[in-house]
């Protein structure tokens, strides 16, 4: 099946091919080594106990796939909107749909969520004013043009690696193994909570779509996206495995599990106290990196479904200059800064991982569809990338799955109602 000549893919769209293989990691890297570590170890710990580093083996294993599919199906159609286009173009315009409608609300709900824990680090007792500064801010930046964005975002991960690297350095101290074995007992535990903690460290993992969505901006996109995407996740790997076993070293599962500020915590109890401030500083820097990377992510599904009229069709207009989604852009900053303005939306790591496990389940089903000419990948990966997906989804909270499905059954009835009025 060869791309169709949909508005979404129009040459003529307006955007340009600016970002390169090391612009295009260092946006997916932005995009996962934030928040999420600082906010998802916790809670996967409550649920797997001494199993938690079997969760994150599972996690990256699931992203891993959804990765392979994700780069093979760029660079077949190198169009803004990631998944929400491959949908469109293999399975058909509802299964696109369905995938850029729960992407979006997933993840509009996730940059708020990010916002508030700008406001939540850097100061407690105006958390929702901050997160507001923080909105504004960010979406400027992104309206001057994605090099600034990328530009940011490459000081943003310098210093959040430096920050995480004096984590692990001073909770792996020599003559002491990680006390994997407190808190819930493993046997415990069984399959369901190391799945459901799987699920939960997906959200930390789930940045590489970044690089995706951004296909319309990517330089010899063919080429450089396969290669974007699997650096930066393995990067993020080896970091999150790092930084697990150090937090697990200094509180133990039990310890890490009741915490409300891990990583914090973990330098406290290892007697280098004098980091928490520094750790406060990676934190409120990770969360901007992540929210500007989720803004670049969510604004550019947003143009490709106005492009199609599922959005109104003002959204797809790309500014002249800056050669940006702009008024996308602004749009999703206005609703972010509403949200998080008015609501604690800090417990949407769940709700968040199941909308975008299902959109990673429908990039797994395209990438299945394609040849071996177009550039399938192995077809295991798609196979265990979609059973993954649908497992972890599965194995959420009771209440992320019911929001989860609520929010896409809405979305699903929006689109037959629109259809039956066109």
């Amino acid at each position: 099946m060869s791309p169709s000549p949909s508005p979404s893919s129009s040459p003529a769209a307006g955007l340009r091919r600016r970002l390169g293989v090391f612009d295009a990691v260092v946006i997916g890297l932005g995009s996962m080594i934030g928040a999420g570590i600082f906010a998802a170890l916790a809670p996967a710990a409550r649920a797997a106990g001494g199993w938690l580093l079997l969760g994150l083996g599972l996690a990256a294993v699931v992203a891993y796939c959804n990765a392979m599919s994700s780069a093979r199906l760029a660079a077949r159609y190198p169009a803004s909107g990631g998944t929400y286009v491959y949908g469109r173009e293999r399975l058909g315009p509802f299964w696109g749909y369905l995938a850029g409608w729960g992407f979006v609300v997933g993840k509009t709900a996730s940059c708020a969520a990010m916002a508030l824990t700008v406001g939540v680090y850097a100061w407690p007792g105006q958390a929702h004013a901050v997160a507001v500064a923080a909105v504004v801010a960010v979406t400027a930046v992104n309206c001057l043009g994605v090099r600034k964005s990328a530009l940011v975002t490459r000081v943003v991960v310098a210093v959040v690696l430096a920050v995480l690297a004096a984590v692990v350095t001073a909770c792996l101290v020599p003559g002491r193994g990680p006390d994997v074995a407190g808190g819930v007992p493993a046997a415990a535990v069984g399959w369901g909570g190391v799945l459901e903690a799987a699920g939960l460290l997906f959200f930390a993992f789930a940045g590489y779509a970044r690089i995706a969505t951004l296909g319309e901006e990517v330089r010899d996109p063919a080429r450089t996206i396969p290669r974007a995407i699997p650096v930066a996740l393995g990067i993020t790997l080896v970091v999150y495995v790092l930084v697990a076993v150090a937090v697990l070293t200094a509180l133990g599962a039990g310890g890490l599990g009741a915490s409300g500020a891990p990583l914090a915590d973990a330098v406290r109890a290892a007697g280098s106290g004098w980091l928490a401030p520094v750790v406060r500083v990676g934190a409120v820097l990770a969360a901007l990196g992540s929210l500007l990377a989720l803004l670049l992510g969510v604004s550019r599904t947003v143009l490709a479904m106005a492009r199609d009229r599922h959005l109104p069709s003002g959204l797809a207009a790309v500014h002249p200059r800056f050669a940006v989604p702009q008024r996308a852009e602004l749009a999703i900053g206005a609703v972010v800064a509403v949200v998080a303005a008015t609501a604690d939306v800090r417990g949407v790591i769940g709700f968040s991982s199941f909308a975008v496990l299902v959109y990673y389940a429908v990039a797994n089903a395209s990438a299945w569809t394609l040849s071996p000419a177009e550039g399938r990948p192995v077809p295991l990966i798609p196979v265990v990338g979609f059973v993954g997906c649908a497992l972890l989804a599965a194995a959420l909270p009771v209440a992320s799955v019911v929001t989860g499905a609520a929010v896409l059954t809405a979305g699903a009835v929006a689109y037959a109602v629109r259809g039956r009025w066109r």
